[in-house]
């Protein structure tokens, strides 16, 4: 095949005109301008965000030769040229109080030389508000405005709350200006991970539609399964050739890998355009999302507000908590799921409340394996290698080694965790496991302080008792109590008993029994 990915291509207009791969959403962009004036739209990094904002830019300009065969080309029957002001905060680190104003300025400064800089002395919202009026009155037209990535400053100053409160109260003053501006805009939408509400950047916007969980434009920025199989059937064919595989099989593993997003109940099913792109770019499977980089601080507040994380796999918000994350250093939910780490499973419309859990596995590896140094003492600082170590030991029956490299993970526990110990125990405990989970058959239950595992490789049956402040015989003897092997009675692999004793004391592995 000679096709070619807009892989890392966030321009509409070099898209169509380089002849890349590009699936239709020109209907919903076209809905989009006919439903409404003022838009929100949050998605996860690299989820096609910049390419909508593209796309609209080319629309309000009215390069109709750049739509031709698609969707919007019947539709639209006037094609009018508007004024656009693109405002791209994705370009630019933020480190301190002046960086904010630096790229404010850097836009500002160009339109200014283009329609008038009488203002070029005010405050970054007055200018602003001077040249959106301006231009609106030279031209005879009212302005769009497209704002990409507009809470990237303020993702990168989470952690220093003096200079978050800076970039909040400077961008609340210039993105407020929307709204005083109302007669002189044409379309307005602002794009990014996160929504800063309540209290913060949008309280003076309050004009803005938010549809991030909207029904009607669920499916706006990533790749549906009809899209995918519709648009990549030759590309899935081939990449199934490249890796040994069936077309069905093919499928079944791009569906596992990469799709699994929803941003509402009951919505389709969407993969994951940046995986998705790369995968029949490179013709392998990968963690190419993932591996774009994860934000630190979104770890540093799952342990600063003390996060389970068995409850990954059983997480509950409402909508109302899911739209903001104003909240986020007491529940990081919000936060977690806005940035694509989480996603809708299922929804309880009685109490409106939605079910989360991980979208796929490309994002339940990578963030699992991100967590592993990030809680645990790793020997070698080298998380693939350490579970690979895990998962050789468990299919050779080496359960003495497991047991001593899960043991080392303990051995550096900071003092200061000593009253949350029990919570990182069960913390690290479900990070090993869910890993284990990849390579083998990896089961863990909670409940009042029991923990126990249960792992299955093809020749070896691990049932564990982990006790706190115990003893390891009286782990062992409660698996022989409650009958934890009894399911395992007629099974002809190998079968392991085995018994932990965590200790505060210690604040690690103190003894450990294994019976077979």
């Amino acid at each position: 095949m000679n096709r070619i990915y807009p892989v890392g291509i966030q321009n509409f207009e070099e898209i169509r005109k380089g002849n890349y791969s590009y699936i239709d959403k020109t209907a919903l962009v076209y809905k989009l301008v006919q439903s409404g004036k003022y838009y929100f739209l949050s998605r996860p990094r690299r989820f096609g965000k910049s390419l909508l904002l593209s796309t609209l830019e080319s629309y309000f300009r009215g390069k109709k030769e750049l739509f031709k065969g698609l969707a919007i080309e019947k539709l639209e029957k006037e094609w009018k040229e508007y004024p656009v002001l693109h405002l791209d905060l994705n370009t630019k680190k933020y480190e301190n109080s002046s960086s904010i104003n630096e790229i404010l300025n850097q836009h500002l400064e160009k339109w200014e030389a283009q329609y008038g800089d009488e203002k070029k002395d005010r405050s970054p919202e007055e200018r602003f508000s001077y040249i959106i009026e301006k231009i609106s009155k030279v031209t005879g037209l009212n302005v769009v405005i497209l704002i990409d990535e507009y809470d990237k400053p303020m993702l990168q100053a989470i952690g220093n709350e003096d200079l978050l409160t800076e970039y909040r109260n400077t961008l609340k003053a210039f993105y407020g200006t929307l709204k005083s501006c109302d007669r002189y805009i044409k379309f307005a939408l602002l794009t990014g991970v996160t929504k800063f509400s309540k209290i913060s950047v949008f309280s003076d916007l309050n004009n803005l539609m938010d549809i991030s969980m909207s029904d009607r434009f669920a499916t706006i920025c990533g790749i549906t399964e009809n899209e995918l199989h519709c648009n990549f059937k030759e590309d899935i064919i081939e990449l199934g050739q490249k890796n040994g595989m069936t077309e069905d099989e093919t499928k079944a593993s791009l569906k596992a890998m990469y799709d699994g997003y929803h941003f509402v109940e009951n919505s389709e099913d969407i993969y994951n355009p940046f995986s998705i792109l790369n995968t029949f770019a490179e013709m392998k499977f990968g963690s190419y999302w993932f591996e774009t980089g994860t934000p630190t601080f979104l770890v540093e507040l799952l342990q600063q507000s003390r996060y389970d994380l068995h409850r990954f796999t059983d997480e509950m918000a409402s909508a109302d908590s899911l739209g903001g994350i104003d909240t986020m250093s007491t529940n990081p939910v919000p936060i977690l799921y806005q940035s694509g780490y989480l996603t809708i499973k299922g929804y309880d419309k009685e109490f409106q409340v939605y079910y989360l859990g991980f979208p796929n596995k490309e994002v339940e590896e990578g963030f699992t394996k991100f967590l592993l140094p990030r809680y645990a003492s790793l020997e070698t600082g080298n998380p693939s290698f350490e579970i690979m170590s895990f998962v050789k030991d468990i299919r050779q029956g080496n359960a003495e080694a497991f047991l001593k490299r899960l043991q080392s993970f303990f051995a550096d526990t900071p003092y200061e965790l000593a009253r949350d110990l029990e919570l990182h125990y069960q913390n690290v405990l479900f990070i090993v496991f869910k890993l284990l989970g990849f390579y083998t058959q990896a089961e863990y239950h909670t409940s009042n302080g029991r923990i126990d595992m249960v792992v299955k490789t093809d020749k070896y049956i691990y049932v564990m008792e982990f006790k706190l402040d115990g003893t390891a015989e009286e782990a062992l003897q409660q698996i022989h109590d409650k009958g934890y092997v009894v399911p395992f009675a007629t099974d002809t692999r190998k079968l392991y008993k085995i018994g932990v004793n965590f200790s505060k004391e210690i604040r690690g592995i103190e003894k450990w029994i294994i019976e077979d």
